[in-house]
């Protein structure tokens, strides 16, 4: 209501949307789009078709713009248009303060990418809203940046307005202002020559004048706004300055003069007489009449003052209901809105929440799986070294058992041989003395050549391969000593000369007791080294 009541003292620069498609072929077509930033622009459209028609389907349609846009990857013009656009829709029902939101929205993003055109127009948009909010700081602040721009781009129309509207901003507060601003908009008209322009700008400078008590450059303005009057001016042009001079005129009691100006400003407002200014018109009517004691005119005035009156009143309720739903409805959807993004960026804590816990457990159990690993490692490598140890420490013992073996040979072949040259000098020897020395001497090498040289062997085998003669004797109890003896020299893994040397025996008799061995173990047939078969055991 605010907004449009300031109609005659704001420029509102307007955007139509021209086109041949209903607003039903619209909303088809836009199920049958996919591109985002096309989606958008066409959703964008239809919220402002409906916003006369049906306030909350436009509203859902705009939010459905601004939800397309943010999915586009450079999408900041394109929200930024959007944003506009809703704070458009909000200011045409006078949610202000809505509005204003969106326009600050927009206005940064414009301004962060440049777009000094689009810049311009929100400063012109945030200058009328903060005027209507009584913040003659910042609107003054956005007016002035307009002006600029416009006067850059040489747009002479453009900068009256804005000046016009500048003065109208200070007219209660600061009258040199207000007059400053209003005669720049004079000489920048003089250029242009707008017949209209110079209307309104005349009649302002005029009011300013008289509210400075400066007679007589009121009454100059006031005459040269109506020289002017002509058919390039329109109704409401015209309303203007015959309701401002009847207001200066009744400061003055000039009562017949207020009466016929106040009169031709309603005649001109017939079309729109229940507005803010046929109040005022009507009000003026009835206190001159009162003045002049005609109380007949006086009572019509007056109720038509109070039909007026009610009637704005009623609407303005109306309005501020609308206006309070319309706030109310905004909070709930911006509610809802971050109840769903609070929603979503708590299932994606806890989805990363998942995933975290989950990475967590997977690193564990891989350290332990490489713990598990080392340690194995460590106790294949220590099982490796102990049974690299024990197979030296084998080695080391069978070649004991060998050398021990290959020793007692050499000790019998010695006594063997100590015993034939005894037995040839007691031959040669006459002396029976020396002979029965000699028997004695013979009798006890013979005790010792008898002694079980092979049992001593398989005792000191068997203490380095226990059970190996027991498992033997088990699986084959038909072998013979000899035979096991030289299957103890087969596991050591000696071969047929050296058991030749180790036993006195020739080579042929050891191959021959291989043979034989062989037939026992039932390889005869089988590609089986001898040796490798007796280590199985």
């Amino acid at each position: 209501m605010l907004v449009r009541l300031l109609s005659l003292l704001f420029f509102i620069q307007s955007i139509s949307i021209h086109s041949q498609s209903s607003t039903k072929e619209l909303i088809d077509s836009l199920n049958s789009i996919n591109n985002h930033q096309e989606k958008s622009e066409l959703s964008r459209k239809i919220a402002l078709r409906l916003q006369k028609s049906d306030w909350d389907r436009a509203i859902k349609y705009i939010e459905l713009a601004e939800s397309e846009a943010k999915k586009i990857e450079e999408s900041e013009l394109t929200l930024a248009n959007v944003y506009s656009t809703a704070g458009k829709m909000y200011a045409s029902k006078d949610v202000l303060d809505i509005a204003l939101q969106y326009y600050l929205k927009a206005y940064d993003i414009y301004k962060n990418s440049g777009n000094l055109e689009e810049v311009a127009k929100l400063e012109n948009n945030l200058a009328i809203i903060y005027a209507v909010g009584n913040n003659k700081e910042k609107a003054l602040k956005y007016f002035l940046n307009v002006y600029r721009y416009q006067k850059s781009k040489n747009d002479s129309v453009k900068r009256i307005k804005i000046l016009n509207n500048i003065g109208t901003l200070y007219l209660n507060k600061n009258l040199d202002s207000s007059l400053h601003y209003y005669h720049q908009a004079y000489s920048i008209n003089k250029l242009i020559k707008d017949n209209s322009l110079e209307v309104n700008v005349c009649t302002n400078l005029a009011r300013a004048y008289a509210l400075k008590k400066d007679k007589k450059k009121a009454d100059y303005y006031f005459d040269k706004a109506f020289s002017l009057l002509n058919n390039d001016v329109d109704n409401i042009g015209q309303a203007f300055v015959y309701e401002s001079f009847s207001e200066y005129k009744l400061k003055d009691k000039k009562y017949d003069e207020v009466i016929v100006n106040a009169k031709k400003a309603l005649e001109l407002r017939k079309e729109n007489v229940y507005s803010y200014s046929g109040l005022n018109l009507n009000k003026i009517l009835y206190q001159v009449y009162i003045n002049k004691e005609d109380y007949k005119n006086a009572v019509y005035y007056f109720k038509r003052y109070n039909a007026i009156n009610d009637s704005i009143h009623v609407e303005e309720k109306a309005v501020n209901i609308e206006r309070i739903k319309l706030e109310q409805d905004y909070k709930v959807r911006t509610q809802i809105k971050t109840l769903i993004e609070q929603k979503k960026l708590f299932k994606y804590s806890v989805v990363g929440l998942v995933l975290v816990i989950g990475i967590l457990i997977l690193i564990i159990l891989l350290i332990k799986y490489r713990n598990k690993n080392i340690k194995n490692q460590l106790e294949q490598e220590k099982l490796k070294s102990n049974m690299q140890a024990l197979n030296e420490s084998l080695e080391a013992k069978k070649k004991v058992l060998i050398g021990k073996a290959m020793a007692e040979i050499h000790r019998t072949d010695s006594i063997n041989e100590i015993l034939t040259d005894l037995k040839q000098i007691k031959l040669k020897t006459i002396n029976k003395e020396m002979q029965q020395a000699i028997d004695i001497v013979l009798k006890r090498l013979e005790k010792n050549l008898n002694t079980d040289i092979w049992k001593e062997f398989e005792i000191s085998f068997e203490q380095v391969h226990k059970s190996f003669f027991d498992k033997l004797t088990i699986d084959y109890p038909s072998l013979t000593p000899k035979d096991r003896r030289l299957c103890a020299l087969l596991y050591l893994d000696l071969s047929t000369k050296e058991i030749s040397q180790i036993t006195g025996q020739s080579f042929k008799s050891i191959e021959n007791a291989r043979t034989r061995l062989r037939k026992k173990f039932d390889l005869t047939n089988e590609k089986v080294n001898l040796s490798t078969y007796l280590n199985t055991f």
